[in-house]
């Protein structure tokens, strides 16, 4: 079985990105959480040529990916869940839970340094917020984060950065098992305190455990602002210009490092 799935992930990955993104777009097509200033024709040319561009990279330079790799330590019994001979379904969930936390601690630090925060804004700087955001990551985070950007990353971050409405009773009760998309919506406000909240992508608990939860925006899901203050011009969402931002202005408002004025 590893071996079939190894020789067709490609595809695998393929199928999985392409299934969720067009159950996503079709979603927000019907039921739409926020009504969109900036259409998509604006800006998913960009978001969907950085997702090719990032493709490629990672094909060039991890040929096997994080995937295959995780096959070939199923085949070849490595690893501490193997050494410990836990069950199946056990060492599943270990290993989801696992990698959520260490999802939630690479997006916290990639708020608190400043280098990492000039990578990854690119991803907060986009004027709205739907499935193509979930994407929108630059090619230099990607590759450092390979260890954590999969097949359940990719899927998982489509599905929280859905432009959809969910019914709010529903919504609440997911947000104890998952991160919905009104909960991480939160964490693209252009209100820093609102953007430094909310990191998780898979589970919900490491922000309530951490202290990093926030269950609405101020200004409401309608009213609030998408985005960070130093790309507001609807050219930024450009191709050409999504890559070079990371080395672009100065990088002293980064987040975690911003003071807001005392009223």
């Amino acid at each position: 079985m590893p071996e079939t799935l190894l020789a067709h992930e490609p595809a695998i990955r393929l199928g999985a990105f392409a299934g969720v993104l067009a159950l996503m777009a079709l979603w927000e097509l019907f039921a739409p959480r926020r009504h969109q200033a900036i259409g998509r024709d604006s800006r998913w040319p960009g978001n969907l040529g950085i997702v090719v561009l990032d493709s490629l990279m990672v094909r060039t330079v991890f040929p096997t990916a994080a995937v295959g790799v995780a096959l070939i330590a199923e085949a070849r019994s490595w690893g501490l869940l193997h050494t410990l001979e836990v069950p199946t379904w056990l060492s599943v969930l270990a290993g989801v839970i696992g990698l959520d936390l260490a999802i939630y601690l690479q997006h916290v630090l990639f708020h608190a340094v400043p280098v990492l925060w000039r990578l990854h804004r690119m991803h907060h700087s986009d004027l709205e917020f739907d499935v193509t955001t979930g994407v929108r990551f630059h090619p230099i985070e990607i590759l450092l984060s390979m260890v954590v950007f999969e097949v359940l990353l990719n899927a998982t971050s489509m599905f929280n950065h859905g432009n959809v409405r969910l019914p709010a009773r529903l919504d609440r009760m997911l947000r104890w098992i998952v991160v919905t998309p009104d909960m991480h919506r939160v964490h693209h406000s252009v209100v820093p305190r609102e953007t430094n909240s909310n990191f998780g992508f898979n589970l919900p608990w490491w922000d309530r455990l951490f202290g990093t939860y926030r269950a609405e925006p101020a200004a409401g899901h309608e009213g609030m602002t998408i985005g960070i203050d130093q790309f507001r011009d609807p050219r930024e969402l450009r191709l050409d210009r999504m890559l070079v931002q990371p080395f672009r202005d100065d990088d002293r408002t980064y987040p975690l490092g911003r003071r807001e004025p005392v009223a």
